[in-house]
């Protein structure tokens, strides 16, 4: 029988056959330490080598493989101890939505200041370029610079602005009138703020007209004249002007919600259309400016209405300065809308002297008549004269109460 691979066969020579010891090993005791060693490849004859590998081209060498119990987790790792247990990740918060974060209000809250604060500086500015401009200042001599700061109010009758509808329920008359029913001289300095009323029918030298009612001097000569006839009369050089008309009163009044007047009697007065009762109550732009106005209804007149016309500007004062002027944004828009339509001002003005002028009205601590001698308005020369000399050196601390009285005459 042919060999069987195993040793003992007989290839025929008498020598062990060794074709298959390859399969069955070599018989013990043979000299081949690795009987399984893998047995070259014969490349064959004129193959090319294959080019030598890199270490990049050496294949990876596989990790060493698990016993299946370990792979499946059915035993114990080597070292005895069980495996941890996977960590369950922890839940992920949900996302805060952006109105929740407190930031986000800060952040609204200090934007809106921005554009409250832009709001507030836009509307006047916006305002102020609206504004007519008057040249107040007279070409003749004027009186040397002083300390302080004097103002010129006047509250013209013109109708300028005013339909027919609004002449008749304001009760202003004719439409051509062109005279100054109030007029005040406002002096801020280092001392109290003062406010001293002019009464219109006053007889003042008009210069290149002669005496006369000083409301006349506007009619005949406009502002200029105005301010001339004033500084020679008073020895007070104005610096800044500021002018009024009906309709000005009316808006800002209702612009700011009313006011408060407190007529000491029952007033009918048919030349203005008044008709309030006695004692404090709150009144609209209409009947504010019939107020101001009204004079018939007292025997000393004129010296009456100049007393009401302060109260009016310190009712109107006390309203504009009110927080609530500035936090409604309605009210603003209407107190400055009301400026260019019915207020001019000095072509040297500006807008911050306009709110110094505005801020000083509310801030009056003594509030008076020029001095008069008797009720037909005629000047107390000699007490005129101590009231503005004391004004024109800035030393309002020291005007007495005979000088500065509600009516003007000497208490």
């Amino acid at each position: 029988m042919a060999g069987r691979g195993d040793g003992t066969g007989d290839s025929g020579d008498g020598a062990p056959d060794e074709q298959f010891d390859w399969i069955y090993g070599a018989p013990r005791g043979g000299s081949d330490p690795e009987p399984t060693r893998r047995i070259p490849v014969q490349r064959r004859p004129g193959a090319n080598p294959p080019p030598p590998r890199t270490p990049s081209q050496t294949p990876p060498q596989a990790p060493p493989r698990l016993p299946p119990a370990q792979q499946y987790g059915g035993a114990p790792p080597p070292t005895g101890r069980r495996p941890a247990p996977a960590a369950t990740p922890a839940p992920r918060a949900p996302r805060r939505s952006r109105w929740s974060r407190p930031r986000t209000y800060v952040r609204l809250v200090l934007l809106a200041l921005v554009l409250w604060l832009v709001f507030l500086v836009t509307v006047p500015l916006v305002a102020w370029n609206r504004v007519d401009k008057v040249d107040f200042e007279p070409s003749a001599d004027r009186p040397a610079e002083q300390p302080g700061t004097t103002y010129l109010l006047v509250g013209s009758d013109s109708r300028a602005g005013l339909s027919p509808e609004e002449r008749k329920e304001l009760h202003t008359g004719d439409a051509a009138s062109e005279l100054t029913d109030t007029i005040l001289l406002l002096h801020t300095g280092d001392g109290p703020t003062t406010l001293v009323s002019i009464p219109r029918d006053s007889p003042l030298d008009i210069p290149g007209f002669g005496v006369s009612k000083v409301n006349s001097a506007y009619a005949k000569g406009g502002t200029p004249l105005l301010v001339q006839t004033l500084e020679n009369a008073t020895g007070l050089r104005v610096d800044q002007y500021v002018e009024i008309g009906f309709g000005g009163l009316v808006g800002v009044v209702d612009a700011v919600g009313g006011i408060e007047i407190c007529p000491k009697q029952r007033i009918k007065d048919k030349d203005s259309g008044l008709n309030v009762k006695k004692g404090c109550q709150e009144v609209d732009g209409a009947t504010a400016l019939a107020y101001s106005r009204a004079r018939k209804f007292s025997p000393i007149s004129d010296l009456a209405r100049v007393q009401q016309q302060r109260e009016v500007i310190a009712a109107v004062g006390d309203k504009v300065l009110s927080p609530w002027s500035v936090l409604n944004p309605f009210r603003w828009w209407g107190l400055n809308s009301a400026v260019p339509d019915f207020f001019r001002f000095g072509d040297s003005t500006g807008p911050v002297d306009a709110g110094k002028w505005a801020l000083a009205m509310t801030k009056v601590k003594k509030s008076c008549t020029v001095p008069l001698a008797r009720a037909d308005t005629t000047w107390d020369g000699p007490r005129a004269e101590q009231l503005f000399g004391r004004i024109a050196e800035d030393r309002t601390g020291k005007i007495t109460d005979d000088l500065c009285t509600a009516t003007g005459l000497a208490p």
